[in-house]
Parts: C-alpha cells; structure tokens; sequence
C-alpha cells in the first residue's frame, strides 16, 4: 500500500503537461484485437488501469513492445480466443470493452464481470447486453460470474436505441458493430470525446463509422480492419484536475498539450468564481490567490459538467465565499467522498440523494483520510493542497488508476508532497 503525504498552504506555478486520455487508451487498447495486426499507439498514458489492460492484452497472446519515439506497438494478430475469467477482469471497469472487441473478431467472448471504482451503487451493463443482442448475439451467465456471448451465425447491423446515455454501451457496441454485417445504427448515444477518439482509431484503421460524438452513431461493419499509427487525444479530466488544483490552492500554473474545447465547461465554472483563466489555442493558464466565491453546478453526460471533475470542484467550493450546491445526474450516489472532507473540516450537507451543500470556510485543516475511488482520490489532493497542516491520503492505488505520477507533477509546481509506501 501507498501513502500520500501533503503540507497544504503553498501556492502553485509553474507549468504541467497533460498525457493521452486514459478514458480513451483502455477501449482503443482493447479495439487494437479487431486489427489483428502491429499498431503503434502514442500518448498511452502511463496509470495503473492501463498496465491491467496490457496485462489482459498479453494474457490473450498480444505481443507488446515499447518504442524509442515513446509509441507502442501493439501485435494483436497472435491473439486467440480465450476465457478471461474475474481475477484477471474484475480489477478494471475497461475490461467490459473487451466483450464488444472479441464479439467483433472472434463472434464470441467470454469475461468475467468488469470491477472499476465503486460509487456507492451499481453500475449495470444492461445496455451493452441489450447491443449486443441487437446484433444478433445471445449473452447467458454462467454459474461462475462469466459474461458469455456468442453469435453462431455471425452479428448482423441493426438500429439500437440507448434508453438512456451511456459512454461504455455507446463504444462497446461500436466495436462490436465492425465485425458486423450491414449498418448499425446507434440512437442517444453519448457524445464525449473520447466516443469520437475511438472511432477516429477505428476508421484510420479501415473502419466506417460516422457520427461519433453526436446522439446518432452509424457503423457500417463487415470491412477487414487493418493495423494503423494513432495519438491518443489529451486527457481533459487530468488537465481539468490541476486547473482546479491552482485554483484552490492558488499561484500561477499553465496545463499544456490540451484542446481547450474539451474544457469549456470547467473553464466557465472556474470563471463563475472569479478565478482568472487565460487560453491558448493547446493550454490554459489559471491564476487564483486562493480566494473565490462559491457556485452551482450539475454534472451531465457531455457537453455538460464532466461527473469525472465533481469531486475535484465538491472539494474547491470547501474553500469558496458562501454556498455552493453540487447536484450529480450521471452517478447520484458519487458522494463518497464528502465523508473524507469532513475530516477535514469541510461543512457538506447532502438534501437529496444526488445533491450537497457546501458551505465555504476560510480553511481546511490536515488529517488522515481515504481515497475511496480514483476522483475522490483526486478531490482530496485539491482539498490536502490548500488546508491547514499535514494531510495523510491512502487509497493512492485509486488515484495511480487515471494520474501519470501526481505526485512528482505537484512537487515540480512546488507542492510539499511526498509519495511513500507503507
């Protein structure tokens, strides 16, 4: 186990740059076995749940070679068709993305149930099984926790409305929907980034898929997919994070190699509160003297807030003038971690399942608290970063799932922090 160990008080500046997406790398990594061939990816980000899924990769016979240039080539041709039984998928939520990918190739697959953080409640994969058997496949449980699905007489394109928005059900029925004979047609899908990222890799490797990253993707399966070169988008919840790590703790700090686009909405959040934000057409630089008023806001499926950043703001509104009310409408139970920062002084009062209260104070002050999922983990640093006195965070295998080395990052912006195992 690991521990992070933050004395809050110092401001921030300095410059930071932002890696590939991790949302995005875990289904291409997963969408290179359609290839069957050596692609070379770049910005693979360096996390923990990236590690899991090249393990996963190499479990089903990938050949995997770090390059001199910083890319990775990825040989999916050896893969063959193999169980992957729970202790080797149930340590990520992305291995579900393997499910659509060997449907794709093999027209069969058999995983455990994908893990992933744990919210407080369930996060189903009904809409992907609805997908696939849109397609034609029949999915069965077996006794021992296996997702098992096949489709004997191949998948064939059909038109598939998502009853509600889903970033996992909209890829992974994409992927299936390449080896797919005829069109498919996916209704309300969802619309993030990284939706389009994996189907930008797709097409550059011989697919035909259009629409991605609006409410109606069209996939027109059968063709051979071929082997490509690909660079991963920035990742925009990383980027999101240490913007909002200035902001709380205060200083000058620049996030490089981003598209600001994928940013507006923090960025306007961050503007609501006073806090100065300067963009370019690949960074954005936030200036804060750690003062700053409060404000609402709902995370939504894209465009709107990122649910992967209200953690990360729940713990700069601790510090805000006044009331701020946070209100989640994609995962209603994330609130995990408002326990944490009340450890530290925070004053959060939940009035509904999916909405909290934060009532500002001047200071937080340091204690010993738990990262009880990979952005709480995140919320915590922010909130450790600004408050009073030494914080203690364990649970950093949390964090380690989505952040390159934070720890090294903050401290070249001048944190005190220290990563140390215990």
């Amino acid at each position: 186990m690991k521990k992070l160990t933050i004395r809050g008080g110092i401001p921030l500046y300095g410059d930071v740059y932002i890696g590939g997406m991790k949302n995005s790398a875990l289904p291409i990594l997963f969408a290179t076995i359609l290839t069957r061939g050596k692609n070379i990816l770049y910005q693979i980000p360096k996390v923990s749940d990236i590690d899991l899924s090249l393990e996963i990769l190499s479990f089903l016979g990938a050949v995997i070679e770090p390059l001199d240039d910083g890319g990775l080539l990825i040989d999916t041709s050896p893969i063959e068709f193999r169980d992957l039984p729970f202790e080797v998928s149930g340590k990520i939520r992305g291995s579900m993305y393997l499910i659509g990918a060997m449907l794709g190739r093999f027209g069969e697959a058999s995983v455990g149930m994908p893990g992933g953080c744990n919210f407080g409640g369930n996060r189903p994969i009904d809409l992907h099984i609805k997908g696939f058997e849109a397609l034609g496949a029949r999915v069965n449980f077996t006794e021992d926790s296996m997702l098992h699905t096949e489709a004997l007489d191949g998948l064939v394109g059909n038109s598939i409305y998502l009853d509600t928005t889903s970033v996992g059900a909209t890829i992974n029925i994409m992927l299936a929907a390449t080896g797919a004979m005829g069109t498919t047609v996916i209704e309300n899908a969802a619309r993030e980034p990284h939706i389009a990222d994996v189907a930008n890799f797709l097409n550059a490797a011989g697919a035909d898929i259009s629409g991605a990253g609006t409410t109606t993707v069209k996939i027109r399966g059968g063709r051979p997919l071929h082997a490509c070169r690909y660079t991963i988008l920035p990742d925009m919840i990383e980027a999101g994070t240490y913007m909002l790590a200035a902001a709380t703790a205060g200083g000058c700090v620049t996030v490089h190699n981003i598209i600001p686009k994928h940013m507006e909405t923090v960025t306007a959040k961050l503007l609501e509160t006073g806090v100065k934000v300067s963009v370019t057409d690949n960074s954005i630089t936030v200036e804060s003297d750690g003062r700053y008023r409060g404000t609402n806001f709902k995370a939504l499926p894209y465009p709107g807030f990122p649910t992967d950043m209200h953690p990360q703001f729940g713990a700069m509104m601790c510090y805000a003038e006044g009331i701020s009310t946070l209100v989640e409408g994609v995962f209603p139970k994330r609130f995990r971690y408002t326990d944490e920062l009340t450890k530290m002084g925070a004053d959060i009062h939940r009035t509904e399942e999916n909405t909290a209260l934060i009532y500002g104070t001047p200071r937080l002050r340091g204690a010993s608290v738990h990262a009880t999922d990979l952005r709480a983990g995140a919320a915590l640093v922010i909130a450790a970063l600004a408050a009073d006195g030494v914080t203690e965070i364990t649970g950093v295998e949390y964090i380690e799932r989505g952040y390159t080395d934070i720890a090294r990052h903050l401290r070249e912006l001048g944190a005190a922090i220290e990563l140390t195992e215990t």
